[in-house]
């Protein structure tokens, strides 16, 4: 014989003949222990021995799975087929599959049956089993009464203690080894971390569970080990879901050994899904259930119950969403909406935050967290707004601390000084779990089977429960009632015939032969008999027997009563209502979540920019630059002024106007093309940088320039767009027609060959233009005079120009400045010292201020008055409208920015221009010796009102 090696075929005995009965049983006994023996001769490093192997095949007899052949009988080796080698039962035919099916031999069969089965089928089965048992027993709560089982245990376990609301605590330990000893078979953590969370009003909307000791906190603190904490059930645990439990109201079942019975259900009054949420992870599916205010559920049920067909938007009128624990707000109502209708959505819940001043001198202020959204840890949020203030990726805070205490949750975030509370906050929001989303996902059981249902369906499968219990509440009053009616009666019997009852029992020789002759005699039921015979002498008054007479009357009323609930399912749901409404009056509390009409909670950038003051600068070439207002200092006039920074070649200054992050900036083409962006979409850069392409933040057409920009902050309804072209057309647009734009652009106004639009300027009705041309001539007019137009038209012509003459500027003179005008006409002021001006600058750095009161209101399409005498190859630069803003002296309070063509920039005081007539040159305003001529000029009027100087540009 050789010797056996690794690489020697694996050796298998043959079959041997069918045994008997007797040796099966035997055989049976004998496999175990071979098989036994084998795992431990296996398990052990010796047998890799030939030595050991061969002793082993000696000493013990020929086996099989489940049988032994007789001990004479000896192996016949057997060599291992190969991999692809076809599997063939004991008739020779093949398996469904061949490769990959398992053969299950049937050793109790005589003719060694054996049984085909697909591994994938039967990994299949065994997970779908497991599956099912997790989602069943577990994971997810049945919809009925809201619970699952490990909570409806520990309910049903407290109740059998007797730990009432209004008896003492008891050991939470003596709890859970009451629920694992009989109920729930699994470990003790999960038991107690369920008790634990039952009574955490910060986890529950209405806990069930009064706890007495440390059973954790907001900051996700563990509770103390069970065997320090107490607990007793809750006055609203023992009214809503306990109350019927003794009525036959639900179905019990055996425990996991038999030796008990448990409820399926508890007799829920009302939804407690919908009252406390839950939340749960299966195999395949979970479901996160909110949880709602207790008076809301109530109302939204009998609505529901007093018009079935009623529709969700009628729901929502009573219930309008759902009510966290902790608080907080609720960002709109489209994912409640969306979940309530589906069963899936997601709810978007806010911290609630008030805004505090700490110093009244320095005007610092405070951020006071009060509420924060449904299971977020208060600590891991300190923690998380501390490290991304030490990272600086939120700007504007000094000290954060938490002074929550017992009496309320209050976290301080302390500002530092000229911080935006608004954009410290929407940081936060979009930053750390201050903001957070509840993601709906309303699954439970329902009859056996996992389903996701919206509101109503929620509501209804409720009411079809609670029927139920009402009706099988009603049968076992009724049943007892009859019982104790029929027993009633037979007592009234024997009273009236006490003699004859005396009698039969003093002449009968037992119980028995008593109970036969009251039942023979006055044609009595058994249970009459025996309550008759069990009736004490002192019962035998006058008295006692008027109070049986009144029992069996108040017992037919009773009885009466219970025939007529059962009669009507109305009576059942009016007794529904009845008991909801009664739970509302005793345990029902306002609202703690605020539902907010908003977008959902979304953050944009502009929610976390702040809103600050911002210079635009603009060239030739189509670049821009977003600066600080403080860049460029106060001057004097006839200085050379600051330079704006590096341009590249060839480039000039073209525009230059101050606006606000949040404001929609309209850039305006020369083709009369109009685009849109908010103006934090520009870069941010320093005075000396050369600035950002337009044509990265605009889609520009080839060749295309920008001519005119106007920042927008709101686009009312009774504002206008006045555009003026190079050709002397105007036209006036309604604001509102540029509120939406898209990316490509929109037409602004219709051009002919080779104009081009040049100026772009707001206005109401109410007020004047002044129109200029860049020989001087001015005309003024009405605004209410042009007619308002759409954005695809050319308009009309605002000016007769003369050969080779163009319009130079246009400017709006407001109606309050338009209301001064003509009192300042009327007063006939020649030399117009009180204002309000016109501000004359030239291309060669000249300026005058002119009055208003110089010029006559005329009507469109003139030539125009003259409004400025020019000098050899000089030519109108801009003109603007100055006096909005005066100082205590009547001087203007405004200033004037100042733009070289090679971007020198001088910013000067409007009072250090003199008032001339319309005839004068005027005053030198910049000098050009080197720096060439004025490109454009932006008038700046400063705003007393604001404690920081606030700016606003009008610009050529």
């Amino acid at each position: 014989m050789r010797p056996f090696s690794a690489k020697s075929p694996l050796t298998l005995p043959p079959p041997p003949p069918p045994p008997s009965p007797l040796s099966s049983t035997m055989a049976f006994s004998s496999g175990l222990r071979f098989s036994s023996l084998l795992r431990c001769r296996l398990a052990s490093p010796a047998l890799s021995s030939s030595t050991h192997f061969f002793r082993l095949r000696r000493t013990l007899p020929d086996f099989r799975f489940l049988s032994t052949a007789p001990p004479s009988r000896r192996v016949r080796p057997i060599k291992s087929r190969q991999r692809d080698e076809p599997v063939t039962d004991s008739s020779g035919s093949m398996g469904p599959n061949g490769n990959g099916s398992v053969l299950l031999k049937d050793g109790s069969v005589n003719d060694g049956r054996i049984v085909p089965t697909e591994l994938h089928k039967e990994a299949t089965e065994a997970y779908m089993s497991y599956a099912m048992s997790v989602l069943l027993g577990r994971a997810l709560p049945d919809i009925r009464d809201g619970l699952k089982p490990v909570h409806r245990r520990i309910l049903y376990a407290m109740h059998e203690l007797g730990l009432a609301s209004k008896k003492p605590f008891k050991k939470c330990a003596r709890v859970v080894g009451e629920v694992l000893g009989k109920f729930h078979p699994h470990g003790d953590t999960a038991v107690y971390d369920s008790l634990v969370r039952m009574a955490q009003d910060f986890s529950l909307r209405s806990p069930l569970i009064q706890g007495h000791g440390n059973f954790g906190s907001i900051d996700a603190d563990p509770a103390a080990a069970m065997r320090y904490t107490e607990c007793r059930l809750d006055p609203l645990t023992e009214a809503m879901l306990l109350v019927d439990l003794e009525l036959d109201t639900v179905d019990f079942v055996p425990n996991f050994d038999n030796s008990q019975k448990e409820p399926s259900l508890l007799p829920a009054r009302l939804p407690t899904l919908l009252l406390n949420g839950s939340s749960g992870i299966a195999v395949g599916m979970a479901t996160n259930i909110p949880p709602h205010n207790l008076g809301e559920l109530v109302d939204v049920l009998c609505v529901l119950i007093q018009n079935p067909e009623a529709t969700l938007q009628e729901l929502l009128e009573y219930m309008p969403g759902p009510d966290f624990p902790t608080g907080g707000l609720i960002m709109g109502n489209i994912g409640i909406l969306e979940a309530y209708r589906t069963g899936r959505g997601r709810v978007v819940v806010r911290g609630k935050t008030d805004v505090e001043l700490l110093d009244s001198r320095t005007k610092r202020t405070a951020i006071i967290i009060k509420e924060i959204p449904y299971l977020t840890n208060k600590s891991a949020l300190v923690e998380k707004i501390a490290e991304l203030v030490e990272n600086k990726n939120i700007d504007g805070i000094s000290d954060i601390r938490d002074e929550s205490d017992r009496t309320g949750m209050r976290i301080v975030i302390e500002l530092k000084r000229g911080s935006d509370p608004s954009i410290v906050l929407n940081n936060l929001f979009r930053l750390t779990s201050l903001q957070s989303s509840f993601s709906c996902n309303m699954v439970g059981i329902l009859n056996g089977q996992p389903r996701r249902m919206g509101l109503k369906e929620l509501l209804e499968a409720f009411l079809d429960f609670r029927c139920s219990i009402i009706e099988r509440r009603a049968r076992f009053k009724l049943s007892q009632a009859q019982d104790r009616r029929h027993i009633v009666a037979g007592i009234v019997v024997g009273l009236d015939n006490l003699d004859g009852v005396i009698c039969i029992i003093r002449e009968s020789s037992s119980n028995a032969v008593a109970s036969a002759g009251l039942r023979n005699e006055f044609n009595l039921s058994d249970k009459q008999a025996e309550a008759i015979l069990d009736i004490n002498l002192r019962r035998l008054t006058l008295l006692e027997r008027k109070k049986f007479v009144s029992e069996s009357e108040s017992l037919r009323e009773q009885i009466s009563k219970l025939e007529e609930l059962l009669s009507s399912k109305k009576n059942i749901l009016e007794i529904i209502e009845k008991e909801a409404i009664e739970l509302k009056n005793k345990f029902s509390n306002p609202r703690r979540s605020i539902i907010e009409d908003s977008d959902g909670g979304q953050l944009d950038d502009i929610d976390v920019i702040p809103n600050e003051e911002m210079l635009l600068g603009f060239s030739e070439k189509g670049y821009v630059k977003r600066m600080k207002p403080n860049t460029f200092n106060l001057q004097n006039r006839g200085t050379i002024g600051k330079s704006v920074g590096k341009l590249r070649v060839n480039d000039t200054m073209s525009d230059f106007i101050v606006c606000r992050a949040h404001d929609h900036v309209l850039y305006f083409s020369d083709k009369g093309t109009v685009y849109s962006a908010r103006a934090y979409k520009i870069p941010e850069c320093t005075r000396t940088a050369a600035g950002t392409p337009l044509v990265q933040i605009l889609s520009l057409s080839e060749g295309e320039r920008i001519t005119s920009v106007i920042p927008v902050s709101e686009f009312s309804e009774d504002q206008f767009l006045l555009m003026l072209s190079a050709n002397g057309y105007i036209k006036k647009v309604s604001l509102s027609s540029f509120s939406s734009i898209r990316s490509t652009g929109i037409i602004a106004i219709q051009l002919v060959p080779g104009d081009e639009l040049k100026w772009v300027r707001c206005c109401s009705n109410d007020d004047l233009v002044a129109m200029a041309s860049m020989n001087g001539l001015v005309i003024l007019s009405a605004c209410d005079n042009i007619r308002t137009q759409g954005r695809n038209t050319r308009g009309g012509v605002a000016m007769r120009l003369k050969k080779g003459d163009k319009m130079a500027c246009v400017d709006i003179i407001p109606a309050a400045m338009r209301k001064d005008l003509e009192r300042v006409s009327l007063q006939s002021n020649p030399k117009g010292v009180n204002g309000p001006w016109l501000l004359f600058i030239s291309e060669s750095g000249y300026g005058k201020r002119v009055p208003l009161s110089s010029f006559r209101s005329s009507p469109l399409n003139r030539v125009g008055l003259i409004g400025y005498k020019f000098a050899a190859e000089d030519r109108l630069a801009a003109v603007f409208v100055v006096g909005f803003s005066l100082a205590e002296d009547g001087e203007s309070d405004e200033q004037v920015v100042l733009v070289s063509q090679s971007g020198t920039v001088n910013r000067i005081k409007v009072r250090d221009v003199s008032i001339q007539s319309r005839y004068a040159r005027g005053v030198i305003l910049m000098r050009l010796d080197h720096a060439g001529k004025i490109q454009s000029a932006s008038l700046i009027s400063a705003t007393e009102s604001e404690p920081e100087e606030e700016v606003a540009a009008i610009s050529v």
